[in-house]
């Protein structure tokens, strides 16, 4: 009987599964879905003065399909472009293709921040003004130097993959260097820019992608770049993720934590009259008894704990008993909590000299980061989609995406069991492309990507004398965004002017 059951069964099974394979097959007159053709990008004219110079520009805003080389669409790449007016000769017009990081930003922040013709004006310090927001002509956009591409990857902006493709296809390191070089390719193939000299310019991860793309482009498309503006770099991330077993981020976070400790005037009396002489004293500290002592772990001897904690201290503001509990390991989350803890307020992550506060003192972390939730995301979120449809006349009822989860999980499976380290790709980039030009600008305020990471992943890179050249430091007394400091913004307009005219030479 148990067999026989066992048939009806296997036979019932095979009907439906025969049912609902004829109910899912294609009929021969049935055609495949046509998406509706994607407009083509919006026109418009402005016109900008910098540096006494008058440009002309036309602005491209909207999508840049990419494709199989089939032909069938996988994702809609939303960009706008700003292009000189009258240039009859593109070999001699410098083209930047831009982004920003997260991974999962738009590039709104370099476009409206400092690099576009139009900026959203803050206080001289950074700091918001009251809403409603508004933008101005931008004196200190890099338009006069360069045509700008600002790029949105998937899922970042009006960005998405095209209905019915898997949109995780894009969302990782390989798959996002490939999409957004893809982007880049078609874009100089169809504005005719492949003669024109060409630069990255990244913030944050997207230095991380540049750094990506130099490689990419050149080992894919045989694409060579002039140059590489790396905005508040992390290349190694190794020097970042604060993991037990990892000391790296312990040693090369302090500089800035000392930044910061220095500019809310908590660090001790003798290190508060000249912040880069007390800098480049961490600096030493660092790279002799404090990355010696942690290297010791447990082996270390009591007299060198209790060193390492007392310079800790002064160096910090932060009392001995947290430190010597907390290992003299000074993790980034617990700094910004207690460096202001007995003032009630908290530190900010990106920009160390803004300040929040928290329902209560009492908690190992903050509740936000004030440099970003308190400063810059409602400005440049209202500004941003207002400056669409007003000023470039582009209407899009997608949610514009500023800096959103829904790029996550980020996938990193080309470096299982390892930290992500570009800064190899970028080296052998520079090693096949002796022209190749790279600018790092950081802040000294910024524990995102900490200018002392920076420095130490260029130091590791292996760089011959004659490679060292190619590379140009300059810091600000501002955070991550730099720009959004009145006096460091026209220290990085400089800064940019004098890195396109040694890359152009």
């Amino acid at each position: 009987m148990t067999r026989l059951r066992q048939t009806i069964l296997f036979v019932l099974t095979c009907i439906t599964l025969s049912a609902l394979a004829q109910n899912t097959e294609k009929k021969p007159d049935e055609k495949p879905a046509v998406l509706p053709p994607v407009p083509a990008p919006i026109e418009t004219k402005g016109q900008i003065t910098i540096g006494g110079q008058t440009i002309n520009y036309t602005t491209r805003t909207g999508y840049m399909v990419l494709k199989d080389e089939s032909g069938k669409a996988k994702a809609n790449i939303f960009f706008i472009a700003y292009s000189k007016d009258g240039v009859n000769d593109l070999s001699k017009r410098p083209v930047t293709y831009t982004f920003n990081g997260g991974p999962g930003s738009a590039s709104v922040w370099l476009h409206m921040g400092c690099i576009g013709p139009k900026r959203i004006p803050m206080s001289d310090k950074g700091e918001s003004l009251a809403p409603p927001y508004s933008y101005v002509n931008n004196e200190y956009s890099w338009l006069d130097k360069s045509d700008l591409v600002f790029i949105d990857p998937v899922n970042t902006g009006y960005s998405r993959a095209v209905q019915g493709e898997n949109e995780r296809q894009f969302l990782g390191y390989n798959e996002d260097i490939e999409s957004v070089g893809e982007f880049i390719r078609l874009h100089a193939t169809k504005y005719g820019r492949w003669a024109s000299p060409k630069f990255l310019a990244g913030e944050s991860y997207g230095t991380t992608r540049a750094a990506g793309l130099s490689g990419y482009l050149q080992d894919k498309y045989n694409m060579y770049i002039n140059g590489i503006s790396l905005i508040s770099s992390i290349l190694n991330f190794q020097t970042a993720l604060f993991d037990k077993g990892n000391d790296l981020p312990f040693e090369l976070f302090l500089p800035t934590y000392t930044a910061m400790a220095w500019y809310h005037k908590k660090i001790a009396p003798e290190y508060q009259a000249d912040l880069q002489k007390t800098l480049r004293e961490v600096e030493k500290f660092v790279l002799n008894e404090y990355s010696t002592i942690l290297m010791k772990g447990d082996q270390a001897s009591e007299a060198e704990q209790t060193m390492v904690t007392e310079k800790l201290s002064k160096f910090t503001g932060l009392s001995k008993d947290f430190i010597k509990r907390a290992n003299n390991r000074i993790e980034i989350g617990r700094f910004v909590k207690e460096l202001l803890r007995e003032d009630g307020k908290t530190a900010g992550r990106l920009d160390g000299r803004f300040t929040g506060t928290d329902y209560d003192n009492a908690g190992e972390r903050y509740e936000f980061d004030p440099s970003l939730d308190a400063t810059i995301s409602g400005p440049y979120s209202g500004t941003i989609n207002q400056y669409l449809r007003q000023e470039l006349k582009y209407e899009n009822d997608l949610p514009y995406l500023i800096l959103t989860g829904r790029v996550q999980p980020w996938n990193y499976n080309n470096v299982q069991n390892k930290y992500l380290n570009v800064s190899e790709t970028l080296r052998q980039a520079m090693s096949k492309n002796p022209y190749l030009k790279v600018w790092v600008a950081a802040g000294y305020y910024d524990l995102a990507t900490p200018y002392f990471a920076a420095e130490y992943t260029f130091n590791h890179m292996m760089l011959r004398p004659e490679q060292k050249k190619n590379v140009n430091f300059t810091y600000f007394e501002a955070g991550h965004m730099m720009y959004i400091h009145k006096e460091s913004l026209i220290k990085l307009k400089k800064d940019a002017d004098r890195f396109y005219e040694m890359a152009l030479k």
